[in-house]
């Protein structure tokens, strides 16, 4: 899967890159055969605010055929965030799978109920 990481305010190593790297390889079972376009990895840190301390953030911008899928999660850990955002991503993947099967067997049911 072709990836670009992209790092704000961040340092990034090669053991966060490859920790990302891991990740994102992982969502591949879930997409099955869907053709990903591009896939946008942004990890940041915001500093101040409310919040005492550093916040990491992790984005992931999937474009697949048709759609792109975004998920954005914040941790007090960059691995932290970047189990997040892969988890949520997962759930976002396998919804939109079940929604196009659900779709196929409703117009297959239509079409036999209409003969």
């Amino acid at each position: 899967m072709n990836m670009k990481l992209k790092a704000t305010h961040v340092d990034i190593d090669d053991r966060v890159r490859d920790y990302v790297q891991e990740k994102v390889d992982m969502l591949e079972k879930y997409l099955g055969d869907t053709a990903v376009v591009n896939c946008d990895v942004e990890l940041g840190r915001s500093v101040g605010g409310q919040n005492k301390g550093d916040i990491y953030r992790a984005e992931i911008n999937l474009r697949i055929p048709r759609e792109v899928l975004r998920v954005e999660k914040t941790a007090s850990d960059i691995f932290k965030a970047i189990d997040k955002v892969k988890d949520h991503l997962v759930e976002v993947i396998v919804s939109k799978r079940e929604k196009v099967r659900d779709l196929k067997r409703r117009k297959q049911a239509v079409s036999k109920f209409a003969v």
